[in-house]
């Protein structure tokens, strides 16, 4: 029996309870480099489209929204990216005013903005979902990314102490957040991986993360909130280790590091995963978006993964190509439910 045209948000909702649905949620994670839409807007992409939303909307892509719940202050001083902004706990106590602003960094405008995201979402017109910066990267954002991984030995009550007042600032904005627009799902972001595997031991998750992990995501689960790990790289040796402490699921995938859903599925059979469309094939044209589409239709009518590009969009796929994915993806997103029928 056919299934009822279904909103965003309760296509979304099944997809990731591995339930039958019309078709796949048309979503696209991490979005575009700015250095693409200034290809695509010479392409043709009409001027008019600000923002990613915007953006989003005229490609004809299900309506998801994002809002980036960051722990300090936009005045907070700047460094060269990768370098470091304190070395040690004087200079993080220095810094505090700049750290876990009450507000949330809330303007007027966002609290609109989220207001009417709420009325969206309610209609299930919409999915909402907010990103917080996690316990790998929040220190890493703060330490620089050579003196983080130092740190883990040579000044663990640091790592520890910055790691305790982030998880309370997190939980206390997605309290916050929650009581004008509640989040269908919260991304992690950490990209704690690399192409050969995590930059971290088990043990130091275990160790550094696991106690902060732990306490978000049964608050989380409390709530209802779906949590997803966002972690480029390779990511394989780490679910284990997030599946433990309570994490959903996982994104983006990257294929290019190895990240392969068809290998996933099979050892993680409750995983949810989005991404791991390979967007350096995307630029070679409709039958190598098509193979693409082969490997991950498989997972696709399974349930509990939506199909989107692996990481953001590059300056080397055309807007002409970009038609072609979309295309392909309202295609494979009907295809794999027919199959699931």
């Amino acid at each position: 029996m056919a299934i009822s045209k279904m909103e965003v948000r309760q296509r979304f909702h099944k997809v990731m309870n591995f339930e039958p649905v019309d078709r796949l949620p048309l979503f696209e994670f991490a979005s575009w480099w700015d250095k693409t839409i200034e290809r695509w807007r010479r392409e043709g992409l009409p001027d008019n489209y600000k923002d990613i939303g915007e953006i989003n909307d005229y490609l004809g892509l299900d309506k998801f929204r994002q809002f980036w719940i960051r722990p300090y202050t936009p005045d907070i001083p700047k460094v060269e990216h990768g370098h470091p902004l304190i070395n040690n706990i004087d200079e993080y106590k220095k810094i505090k005013t700049f750290l876990y602003p009450p507000s949330c960094n809330l303007t007027s405008s966002d609290i609109e903005k989220l207001k009417n995201y709420a009325i969206l979402q309610e209609q299930n017109k919409m999915v909402f979902w907010a990103t917080i910066e996690g316990f790998f990267w929040f220190p890493r954002r703060l330490l620089g990314i050579e003196n983080h991984l130092y740190a883990y030995y040579d000044n663990p009550e640091l790592i520890n102490k910055i790691c305790q007042e982030v998880l309370a600032f997190n939980l206390m904005a997605i309290e916050k957040i929650s009581k004008i627009c509640k989040p269908d799902f919260i991304t992690l972001a950490e990209d704690m991986s690399y192409n050969n595997g995590p930059m971290i031991s088990k043990d130091i998750f275990e160790q550094f993360l696991a106690p902060y992990y732990i306490p978000l995501c049964k608050k989380l689960k409390e709530s209802d909130i779906m949590i997803i790990v966002d972690s480029d790289g390779y990511v394989d040796d780490m679910i284990d280790w997030l599946l433990n402490v309570g994490v959903d699921g996982i994104t983006p995938l990257e294929a290019n590091a190895g990240g392969d859903v068809v290998k996933l599925r099979k050892k993680f059979p409750n995983l949810l995963m989005i991404g791991n469309f390979n967007k350096l094939i995307m630029k070679e044209g409709r039958d190598a978006m098509v193979k693409e589409f082969e490997r991950l239709l498989p997972v696709m009518k399974r349930g509990g993964f939506v199909p989107s590009v692996d990481h953001q969009t590059p300056p080397d796929v055309s807007l002409n190509n970009y038609y072609l994915y979309l295309e392909l993806l309202n295609e494979y997103s009907v295809r794999a439910v027919n199959k699931q029928r």
